[in-house]
């Protein structure tokens, strides 16, 4: 495993979260991005907002290593709301853009 990462599109969601920036972020998924959490579908649009954007969310992602050509993840994930976490996202990239993510706690 590596900290880097290979894939240029996850690359972009993860400095768009990084920076806050929620129209990048919008700009890296397709129009039908899924996503769940802890194994459990959830509306992107609303856990994004709460989880990443709100200014009582403020999300942030610490690479600590990447696997599968780095469409998988394992982050410390840090929001105001939940302190910091270990954190694992995998991703399933169509063309240029994010189609799915999934993300959990990562296992120990």
């Amino acid at each position: 495993m590596t900290t880097s990462i290979s894939d240029p599109v996850v690359e972009r969601f993860v400095a768009a979260v990084n920076a806050g920036d929620e129209t990048a972020f919008t700009a890296v998924l397709t129009e039908d991005a899924t996503m769940s959490d802890d194994g459990s579908e959830r509306d992107l649009a609303a856990w994004t907002e709460k989880e990443i954007f709100s200014p009582k969310a403020n999300g942030r992602m610490k690479i600590v290593d990447a696997s599968d050509d780095g469409r998988t993840l394992v982050v410390d994930y840090t929001n105001d709301t939940w302190g910091t976490m270990r954190t694992r996202w995998v991703f399933t990239v169509t063309g240029d853009r994010i189609s799915r993510f999934e993300t959990g706690q990562a296992p120990a």
